[in-house]
């Protein structure tokens, strides 16, 4: 992560109060909530939260300034000290060093001294972002009141990460596990259920950004690609089937593939181009059942021109002429 300072905008000579006023401006300015439309809102927001557990809580911004710990909080390895000639160095062990307990976990940085909560001179981070919109803890901070469009609760918890995912018709048909790589970084293994809509979001819960109160969810938007020969119909699925000038002439046995396995159907003596078949539950799978496959007969002529065939039906055209569209 960057310098915490930086991502906050202030001095490292910075106060207190000046580090809470830039976090408070930044977290309303960059809150998910207020971004919706901004995929990389969740990522900023993240960025500055963890700025401010650093450096907004006194104990951690020492530690930070002195060099034990990293922008991200984990402790550095700061040597060995006491073992040469030189006595201790500011910050390390001397004779009068208080030994104190440090730990990482998924807060980061944790001095078992002391934690930054509202009594310190940095403020819990509940309560600068419920005074910086605009409530501080009566009715207005509910979502839809007077204070605004947010939460008091909402910001115990980390911010969602908003991801997309596009997948084949078939995975979606059948289920499928993917690899998805997120806006804050981190990679995961999301299992498609069989049967998933186009556009319909995944939630996962507790995958997204941390916070004091957990970390916030993903929700991952599904959508379905193309498919080079089916198209999806709501619950059914559509095709064109192409058949020769003889099988629509003279009828066949006609293979027609499908989201399963092929199925063989019977072209009538006489069909039609434009035609269509209806397989039943053979389409899109549904929660009770599926829907069916619409196959549409198309006429396809030989790629190459035939001599024999165009002799035959400029003597079909003389003999038995007859027009398709006289209706029209």
């Amino acid at each position: 992560m960057r310098d915490p300072y930086e991502v906050l905008g202030v001095d490292r000579k910075a106060s207190a109060a000046e580090i809470k006023s830039a976090f408070r401006r930044l977290a309303k300015k960059l809150h998910p909530d207020a971004n919706k439309n901004d995929p990389n809102a969740a990522s900023r927001f993240a960025e500055i939260n963890a700025a401010h557990e650093i450096i907004g809580d006194e104990e951690k911004r020492k530690a930070y300034d002195r060099g034990e710990i990293d922008a991200e909080g984990k402790p550095r390895f700061q040597g060995f000290h006491g073992f040469g000639g030189g006595g201790p160095r500011p910050g390390g062990f001397g004779p009068e060093t208080e030994f104190e307990t440090f730990s990482f976990g998924p807060e980061g940085f944790t001095r078992s001294a002391r934690r930054g909560r509202a009594g310190s001179a940095g403020g819990g981070f509940e309560d600068i972002l419920r005074e910086a919109f605009g409530g501080m803890g009566g009715a207005g901070a509910r979502r839809g009141g007077p204070g605004g469009g947010f939460e008091g609760e909402d910001f115990g918890t980390g911010a969602n990460v908003t991801a997309a995912l596009t997948i084949t018709l078939t995975d979606a048909a059948h289920g499928a596990t993917q690899r998805i790589h997120l806006p804050n970084g981190k990679d995961l293994e999301v299992k498609i259920p069989a049967g998933i809509a186009n556009g319909q979001t995944i939630r996962l819960r507790g995958q997204g950004m941390p916070g004091p109160g957990g970390a916030g969810d993903v929700l991952i938007t599904v959508s379905i690609a193309p498919h080079p020969i089916f198209t999806l119909d709501g619950a059914d699925i559509r095709l064109d089937l192409p058949i020769t000038l003889y099988e629509a002439v003279l009828g066949a046995k006609v293979r027609v593939p499908t989201l399963d396995k092929p199925v063989e159907i019977t072209v009538p003596a006489g069909t039609s181009g434009g035609r269509t078949f209806r397989l039943k539950g053979k389409g899109y799978p549904l929660k009770e059942g599926r829907g069916d496959l619409l196959a549409t007969v198309r006429i396809a002529l030989p790629d190459a021109g035939d001599s024999e065939l165009e002799a035959l039906m400029k003597k079909w055209r003389g003999d038995k002429p007859y027009d398709p569209r006289k209706g029209f």
